[in-house]
């Protein structure tokens, strides 16, 4: 089935309003989240700050002859729309849309002069999503049984943020927190991160898991004195504590972090970084991008070298689209899924699903669809080109 357009679009969806009233303002409204830029004072506030570009979301719609049309999505859109559109297309259109691992290996090798990693990552995503999406809907398939069928039946959901009662009452057993404060702060913000995980922790009690995100603010040396300071509130793991292209760092700090399970991978681009972590048992559970890393065929490589390295793989934020729920869904290497919560307190999560009948948590679990391609209620009056 050959392709016949591949473009960069992007989707309008019908606004919706909530029917509950928000109880208050949700935590990623206003908390400080420690980061790379904290050093500097005037970002160090809030993320926003200097994260907002303006590029927006993007998707990608490839078309087959048959007239079957999928869908993939990604982020920094005006860059990577540029990508699909006057490099990645041209090149692709008029090849089997249904051979995804030749189409994935040539844009792999078509972005190397330029660089495979960053945005051209975010952009092959976003089309190989597209791909996978087409040659399920043009077969009748779930992406899930394109890729082996369903490995469980429902996934374990673990919520991330940091309203933390929100996240019992929808009933969730397992919380990761984004830690406010790194190296910047001193010790007293050292010591306020650990009071804030001390309360969090007395809050859920001892039958429920802690994890920490740190978003790559630390260095070594902050990791491992704030680890130490926070092993009696017994954290499942901790994230991505460094730089992510630091590899010396990642294994000085496993070196010297033996005791503790570490997770990192949403900020790591092509499949190449997650081998080079397993041939060095660098960390514990792997966390790719489904939309930044390269897409499915990217995740899939990842998760078969860590199901045969004895590693997790866990996605980044995996719940929150259709892609990073068949996957996930699929893969014996993966046994929760993260579930990113945003919205404000008190909107029920079926609201805030950003694509219309995406599944959503129940009592901390989630089912994946079995309608064809990813699932997506996405209809072709609400698409059009992203530029113009």
């Amino acid at each position: 089935m050959k392709i016949t357009s591949i473009r960069a679009v992007q989707v309008n969806l019908p606004p919706r309003a909530p029917s509950e009233k928000a109880r208050r303002p949700a935590w990623q409204q206003t908390a400080e989240v420690a980061n790379p830029m904290s050093r500097y004072s005037h970002v160090k506030r809030h993320r926003s700050l200097w994260t907002n570009t303006g590029w927006g979301r993007v998707f990608c719609q490839v078309t087959l002859e048959d007239g079957t049309w999928g869908l993939g999505s990604t982020m920094h859109g005006k860059p990577v729309a540029a990508i699909i559109d006057d490099h990645l297309a041209p090149q692709l259109v008029g090849q089997d849309g249904f051979a995804i691992e030749r189409l994935a290996d040539m844009m792999f090798r078509l972005t190397k002069f330029y660089g495979s990693t960053g945005l051209a990552s975010y952009a092959i995503s976003a089309v190989d999503l597209a791909l996978w999406d087409a040659k399920g809907k043009a077969l009748g398939q779930p992406v899930t049984s394109l890729i082996g069928g369903l490995q469980k039946e429902r996934m374990f959901c673990y919520s991330t943020g940091n309203d933390i009662d929100w996240y019992q009452e929808l009933g969730f057993r397992a919380h990761k927190l984004a830690c406010p404060y790194g190296p910047a702060d001193g010790l007293d913000g050292l010591q306020r991160n650990v009071e804030m995980v001390a309360k969090v922790r007395e809050q859920v009690g001892d039958d429920c898991e802690l994890m920490l995100d740190c978003w790559m603010a630390f260095d070594v040396d902050y990791t491992v004195r704030l680890a130490e300071a926070l092993r009696p509130y017994k954290l499942k793991w901790i994230e991505e504590c460094l730089i992510p292209e630091d590899f010396d760092a990642h294994a000085e700090l496993r070196a010297r972090l033996p005791w503790q399970t570490l997770s990192t991978g949403e900020h790591w681009y092509t499949h190449i970084p997650f081998q080079y972590a397993l041939r060095h048992n660098l960390v514990d559970i792997l966390q790719p991008d489904i939309e930044w890393v390269g897409g499915l065929s990217a995740c899939i490589k990842i998760a078969h070298a860590a199901e045969a390295a004895g590693k997790a793989v866990m996605l980044h934020a995996g719940a929150r689209t259709p892609y990073g729920q068949h996957f996930s869904a699929a893969m014996a290497a993966v046994p929760w899924i993260e579930y990113f919560i945003g919205e404000d307190p008190g909107v029920p999560l079926e609201e805030g699903a950003w694509l219309p009948g995406m599944p959503v948590a129940v009592d901390g679990w989630l089912e994946v669809s079995d309608a064809p391609g990813f699932g997506l209620g996405i209809e072709d009056s609400w698409i059009e080109p992203f530029r113009t």
